[in-house]
């Protein structure tokens, strides 16, 4: 339960996400939790989840595990989150089920990355898709969606982001402010 989106536009790229955690009808605000901010920096890329907690510091520990990990490119995050997967089962004893018709075994997580080279995300089947203008994940996504739509034409790609939260905050219950946003420029 959470809204993160990711924005790229003239040549900038931004992710933002909320504060909120929320455990069933229960939800920890960023006055009480001393680490809100749902978006991680590895090398130069910023990385944002949707999913369990847990997910968190996991996909941290498993990033500074594996050498020689590629996040610039739609294939080459494929392959990245391939080695990942591994370790995820492996050595944080990752539960893959998911539905019984699924093609491959889930890694349980939807990501959402921004680096220099664009703004992609990575979904539990280890889909990845790189977006050429705004996306955004978690309960309050449909708002933000919207929102960054309807603004995307007039503000920069930051102020984009911003509003994406700030609408997903204003009408998804499992969403809340402060928000944590980061700004990239893109290569060339």
């Amino acid at each position: 339960m959470t809204t993160i989106v990711v924005v790229k536009k003239d040549g900038h790229c931004a992710i933002a996400a909320d504060s909120q955690s929320t455990f069933g009808d229960t939800r920890l605000a960023a006055m009480d939790d001393a680490r809100w901010n749902k978006i991680f920096q590895y090398d130069d890329n910023y990385f944002a989840i949707c999913g369990s907690a847990a997910h968190d510091l996991v996909l941290q520990s498993a990033l500074k595990k594996i050498k020689k990990l590629d996040f610039s490119n739609r294939a080459a995050i494929f392959e990245s989150f391939r080695k990942l997967h591994r370790k995820l089962k492996d050595d944080f004893f990752l539960k893959t089920d998911e539905e019984d018709d699924d093609a491959y075994e889930s890694s349980q997580m939807t990501v959402l990355i921004v680096n220099r080279h664009g703004i992609f995300g990575v979904y539990s089947l280890r889909e990845v898709y790189e977006f050429e203008r705004f996306w955004a994940s978690g309960s309050g996504r449909d708002y933000a969606i919207g929102a960054m739509h309807a603004v995307y034409s007039q503000l920069s790609a930051s102020e984009i982001a911003k509003v994406g939260v700030e609408t997903g905050c204003m009408f998804d219950v499992a969403s809340s402010l402060p928000m944590t946003l980061y700004s990239v420029e893109m290569n060339g």
